[in-house]
């Protein structure tokens, strides 16, 4: 194993202890927030994702002010049971997307969907990925492509149900299932 991949195997160790965002925090029925279940069936793993979407205030408006601005996305917390990939990849996205507008949350699920899907042919783009350049390798074994991805996936549909856009490819069929009366 060379330097850069005990690097991300270390970043990845590291968010599945740390879970960034674990702990569903507020309401699923306050205006601008929903949940998304995702289950894998192949082995077992789940995540429960709540975002929450506000609105940036106008320019020149204090804190607070009259919200006119672009919707983003003002918290991101969920739960869930799994191995340290899917974990670690939800624990990332939280850092990710966390105080993004809707749409560069979007850009960064379909980056990172390309990237996962790339099967580690592409050298991602670390100034936009950040830790989740980690999982690059992941594309490489397809039974870890759908652990990778759940976390992403609860997002995406949580998203779109709190009044958000889905991403630019429109898909999210990663092989996870939405159970249903979630």
């Amino acid at each position: 194993m060379n330097g850069l991949d005990q690097l991300y195997q270390q970043v990845i160790l590291d968010h599945a202890r740390e879970r960034h965002g674990h702990g569903l925090r507020g309401s699923e029925t306050a205006a601008g927030t929903a949940e998304s279940h995702q289950y894998n069936p192949l082995c077992g793993d789940e995540v429960t994702l709540r975002v929450a979407v506000g609105t940036t205030a106008a320019a020149g408006q204090p804190i607070g002010g009259e919200a006119t601005g672009e919707s983003v996305v003002s918290d991101v917390s969920w739960t869930g049971d799994g191995c340290s990939i899917s974990q670690a990849s939800t624990s990332v996205l939280h850092d990710l997307v966390v105080g993004r507008t809707v749409a560069e949350a979007g850009d960064l699920v379909a980056e990172f969907r390309a990237m996962i899907r790339a099967r580690g042919s592409v050298e991602p783009d670390e100034d936009v990925l950040g830790d989740a350049v980690a999982f690059v390798g992941v594309g490489r074994h397809a039974n870890r492509v759908k652990c990778a991805m759940l976390g992403w996936t609860a997002f995406e549909d949580a998203l779109a149900r709190a009044g958000g856009a889905s991403g630019p490819d429109g898909g999210t069929d990663d092989g996870a299932t939405e159970e249903a009366g979630r």
